[in-house]
């Protein structure tokens, strides 16, 4: 388990899938998924590196083809949440997903 399912798990949330392919023909994955935690709604998650030196998340193209994925996961019906390395290694993430669990119950 990596942190995040860890983080999860004690905050008593169902420990979410990783990388989970939600398109059979582009092969996106998800770097977590949540399916049908709540009232049949499913919730993916993402993690964006490099946010801050430039990466492939921020930079013209990259940021292109993310905007791609997230949309097509929206069409989907698929919720989405975005956090940083650091916003997972300080709890956030789990706090934030615990969060929304509570508000979509």
């Amino acid at each position: 388990m990596d942190l995040l399912q860890v983080q999860c798990k004690a905050l008593g949330i169902k420990i979410p899938e990783t990388e989970y392919r939600f398109h059979s023909i582009r092969k996106w994955r998800t770097d977590y998924f949540f399916a049908n935690v709540v009232r049949r709604k499913s919730l993916a998650v993402e993690i964006e590196g490099g946010i801050y030196t430039r990466g492939r998340h921020t930079r013209g193209k990259g940021a292109e083809k993310d905007m791609e994925k997230y949309n097509e996961l929206s069409i989907k019906g698929i919720y989405l949440l975005r956090f940083t390395p650091d916003q997972v290694r300080k709890g956030i993430a789990a706090l934030t997903i615990q969060r929304w669990i509570y508000e979509h119950s």
